[in-house]
């Protein structure tokens, strides 16, 4: 069944493709198309995405996932089904809100090991290790704080070192849908209340990080 007015990647036509109880959203494509996969073709894919989740609950494929033809996308769906069902009952009426944390780091700086040696290179890895700790404990602190203010159902966060010397927490809350105007309310209160911290929000998503998963994560890197 076409789907009108939503053009996939490279323009082809999108169909909706029934398979049991889901609908399975796709375009056709060749084999040659896969080595033209570049980043508009995955801008179609999330704008195909978010085109559906304006209207139902979805469950997004990675990009480019590819079948060789139907059997082969009817088996998969049927070999996984279990799992789909679960996932929409679990995420029906949810969204994900997207979270960026820009903060200083605590502590700047990593010595270069490859220029020590001896009793100096263990000193130094004992100093790089105690540094990582600091960053993490940091990390998971504001990452609680971020928790407590706006106490979403599910949350995935990362933490890396920029090359400015800053960190940054990429942060993902699961909320109801129907409560995003009171997490951006939420968010505003929050640039204003914490001075040290950078903070961009974008959103409602479809819940891209919470589709294989049901409970929060923290990880820092």
């Amino acid at each position: 069944m076409p789907l009108t007015g939503v053009n996939g990647v490279f323009g082809n036509q999108t169909f909706l493709f029934p398979a049991s109880d889901l609908a399975i959203v796709v375009s056709e494509h060749s084999p040659e198309d896969s080595s033209r996969f570049d980043q508009q073709t995955a801008k179609d894919h999330a704008r195909v995405i978010a085109d559906c989740f304006k209207h139902s609950t979805v469950l997004p494929f990675r990009f480019g996932t590819t079948f060789h033809d139907d059997d082969a996308l009817r088996r998969a769906v049927r070999s996984n089904h279990r799992h789909f069902i679960a996932n929409v009952e679990r995420l029906r009426g949810k969204a994900e809100m997207h979270l960026k944390v820009l903060v200083d780091d605590t502590c700047p700086g990593n010595t270069a090991l490859s220029t020590v040696a001896g009793h100096e290179y263990l000193s130094s890895l004992r100093e790089n290790a105690s540094r990582q700790r600091e960053r993490q404990s940091k990390a998971r602190a504001l990452s609680l704080q971020m928790h407590r203010m706006f106490l979403p159902l599910a949350e995935e966060v990362t933490c890396k070192r920029m090359e400015s010397g800053k960190m940054l927490l990429d942060i993902a809350h699961l909320i109801d849908h129907k409560t995003v105007e009171r997490y951006q309310n939420k968010y505003s209160s929050a640039s204003q209340e914490l001075k040290e911290c950078r903070m961009q929000l974008s959103g409602p998503w479809p819940p891209y990080h919470f589709v294989h998963r049901g409970n929060q994560h923290t990880h820092s890197a």
